[in-house]
């Protein structure tokens, strides 16, 4: 792939609500991971992406091979998991051992927010090793030209006049995206033609829709999903992106990548966000921050947008497209990832009496 060696390890596919099945998709991908390796494969480092069940895997090649380990933490486990609902009560403690001892055993980990890393230096891995790198997004899809002819004519009828707050993603139980619903009853009430807009598919997907039908169903829309390369043409039509996320300590620590989205898109943002995510829109001045759960102060928001002069609205989005690419994009990422990766393989040769070079990539 692009000139790339890519090696495919079979898994059992699932990606349901199932605690078993998807038990068995992380298991079996990890499983076909270390056959790679007891057949003798050694790379320079591996880079573990998110999914701590291959700790053990990534331990075991630096066991059998000396092969060190980066960890790239972007959900945190295990409380993700039953934060999504998966998982009975007894095992939390087996699984929450299985998550540490990857945390604890990895030769760097990168972290996707200031708290990620301050909740694994709690949880016992030396501050030194890990490092936080934020999110990019996949800049050639998602800010492509605007192609405002790409939508479709009915939704383009929809979208005119309006005063279009729009949310794209998932519309699944982590979002709370009831409280926008609410709040588009209340926006309602106003004559500042404001208009909800949800676009994607999630397990709450139907439930919002009779949830909006039943209390908001003239400041609401539902549209299909569609890919990020597809989203331009929507951008155009959208006043304000919105970013939303139910309120737990697990999300106020946790940046979602939408934000680095609608920040590099350029267009103001409305954040249903608390903690990191709400401090990275703060910092870059592209939006207003609404605490989650709150639908009277997130309609209050909405109004106070809806009421701000276009030139002012267009500064926020200004503002948020400086700051992804000054701070975010991803020739900053990868040249600090490239150097994390580095610096892993440098220690391992070191450790095991071997000489290495200082190596400084500069981004």
């Amino acid at each position: 792939l692009d000139g790339i060696q890519v090696y495919r390890a079979p898994l059992y596919p699932s990606h349901d609500g199932s605690t078993m099945r998807r038990a068995a998709n992380y298991a079996s991908f990890g499983i076909g991971s270390a056959v790679m390796l007891l057949l003798g494969w050694k790379p320079d480092v591996v880079c573990v992406y998110n999914l701590v069940t291959l700790g053990s895997v990534a331990r075991l090649g630096r066991w059998l091979r000396g092969v060190p380990f980066v960890l790239d933490v972007q959900d945190l486990w295990p409380e993700s998991i039953f934060q999504s609902g998966m998982g009975a009560s007894w095992m939390h403690w087996p699984i929450r051992s299985i998550c540490d001892f990857a945390y604890r055993g990895a030769d760097r980990i990168v972290a996707q927010s200031d708290g990620f890393r301050a909740e694994l230096v709690r949880r016992g891995v030396e501050p030194r090793r890990i490092e936080v790198i934020h999110n990019w997004i996949d800049e050639g899809g998602l800010l492509g030209p605007a192609a405002v002819g790409d939508l479709d004519k009915q939704e383009d009828l929809k979208l005119l006049g309006r005063f279009n707050i729009v949310y794209a993603g998932n519309l699944g139980a982590a979002q709370g995206l009831e409280n926008a619903i609410q709040a588009a009853s209340i926006t309602s009430r106003s004559n500042l033609q404001i208009q909800w807009v949800f676009v994607g598919n999630g397990v709450r997907k139907g439930a919002l829709m009779a949830m909006a039908s039943d209390i908001a169903p003239r400041s609401t829309l539902f549209l299909p999903a569609r890919p990020q390369s597809a989203m331009s043409a929507l951008t155009c039509r959208a006043e304000v992106l919105l970013v939303h996320l139910k309120d737990s300590a697990l999300f106020s620590i946790t940046i979602p990548s939408k934000v680095q989205s609608c920040l590099a898109m350029g267009r103001p943002i409305l954040a249903v966000v608390s903690g990191d995510a709400a401090q990275m829109v703060e910092l870059s001045r592209a939006g207003v921050v609404c605490a989650p759960g709150q639908p009277d102060r997130l309609a209050d928001a909405a109004h106070r947008m809806a009421k701000l002069g276009r030139q002012d609205r267009e500064a926020m989005g200004t503002n948020g497209r400086a700051f992804y690419w000054q701070e975010l994009s991803m020739a900053k990422g990868v040249a600090h990832f490239e150097q994390v990766l580095l610096n892993a393989v440098r220690e391992r040769t070191e450790q095991r009496g071997g000489r290495a070079d200082p190596v400084r990539l500069d981004g």
